[in-house]
């Protein structure tokens, strides 16, 4: 009986430990997504993309092809660090793991490519912000993908991000359609597209790393990200834009200024990967993804702090509510220490595969 109860209080006391670490590396998610935005955005005031006003289409997708380079040498250095590199060409190996992080890719490049050209159409605060309503998607695929109930308390926090996205995306919307807006279709539409790609990503991070270690998982959805940029996206781009497009990449490249936007867009975002998918296997994709919409106000405070301007009162309030919702959406009554997702009576565990 003694034994027992001694093994009793260190699982708990190791369940908390994960518990603990799991909400830390979940907080510096926040932080260094909140950080991205700034040499994202002042990558804007560099040559050649302050010359592409005119064409800012080009200028994301110019920038979010290196910045996912840049990433992926970042993820690159840590996984040797760390002493991975062997785990990861085995796990790259293993289809039927690897797979996985093809989607993954997918959604979360269309989310940064959104997100980047919400920076240049609408501006970083509104980039910045609008991708709070990831958590509506990363629920309703779990309800339609892992059968996770959606509960009263669910179904409230999804209202309330609701309401803060109407907050953030409505005033600029209402003036596109009253004629008093300034051109920002594409802005707006690259809002919506990071939301939609990081929650669906973010489902599918959750699937993933049932079978895969963090570190190697989020390398090898980078993989994925620059494989699809170089093999589909870039061939497509360069056909369209002709010469422009390769003497952009050309001009990006040899600015100085722009290869340290580069270097710390790619340490921000790539550390700020590994700790959002971290977070995940610890205390769930939900909780995970709640504490990192702290992002958001913490993007503004940074903006703020590097350009001194402040942002549009309707950000912070819609950035504030969102981020309410998230917490009433993820933070349901029930023991964290034991469960972080169900699993469907329906299914037989024996049956599951990865």
């Amino acid at each position: 009986m003694v034994d027992s109860v001694k093994i009793e209080q260190l699982r708990l006391d190791y369940r908390n430990r994960q518990v603990r670490w799991g909400f830390i590396w979940a907080l510096w998610c926040a932080v260094l997504w909140g950080a991205w935005y700034v040499p994202g955005t002042v990558i804007y005031q560099e040559k050649p993309f302050v010359d592409l006003t005119d064409n800012y289409l080009l200028a994301a997708m110019v920038i979010t092809t290196l910045n996912a380079i840049a990433v992926l040498i970042a993820l690159f250095v840590w996984v040797a660090v760390l002493g991975k590199t062997g785990d990861y060409v085995r796990t790259l190996r293993q289809v039927k793991i690897s797979r996985w992080y093809g989607p993954a890719g997918l959604a979360g490049m269309a989310a940064i490519f959104g997100s980047i050209l919400a920076i240049a159409y609408v501006g970083p605060q509104f980039s910045a912000v609008s991708a709070l309503l990831y958590p509506i998607i990363g629920a309703l695929v779990a309800r339609i993908w892992y059968h996770e109930n959606i509960t009263q308390r669910a179904a409230i926090g999804i209202l309330v991000i609701v309401a803060g996205g109407v907050v953030i995306f409505a005033p600029g919307i209402v003036g596109e359609l009253t004629g008093a807006g300034g051109g920002g279709w594409l802005g707006y539409l690259g809002g919506a597209l990071a939301f939609v790609g990081w929650g669906i990503e973010g489902a599918i991070a959750g699937r993933a790393l049932d079978v895969s270690d963090p570190d190697i998982g989020i390398t090898l959805r980078f993989t994925a990200e620059v494989a699809l940029w170089v093999v589909v996206a870039v061939p497509i781009a360069a056909g369209l834009a002709g010469a422009q497009f390769w003497s952009t990449v050309g001009a990006a490249l040899a600015n100085p200024n722009n290869l340290l936007l580069l270097a710390l867009l790619g340490l921000t975002f790539g550390f700020c990967y590994v700790s959002w998918y971290k977070s995940f296997p610890l205390i769930g994709v939900g909780r995970g993804q709640a504490i990192a919409a702290l992002y958001g106000p913490l993007a503004l405070v940074w903006l703020y702090v590097f350009t001194l301007k402040p942002p549009g009162i309707q950000f912070v309030i819609g950035a504030v509510v969102a981020v309410v919702g998230s917490f009433v959406l993820f933070t349901e009554k029930r023991d964290v220490l034991e469960v972080i997702r169900a699993v469907p009576a329906t299914r037989s565990s024996t049956t599951q595969e990865a």
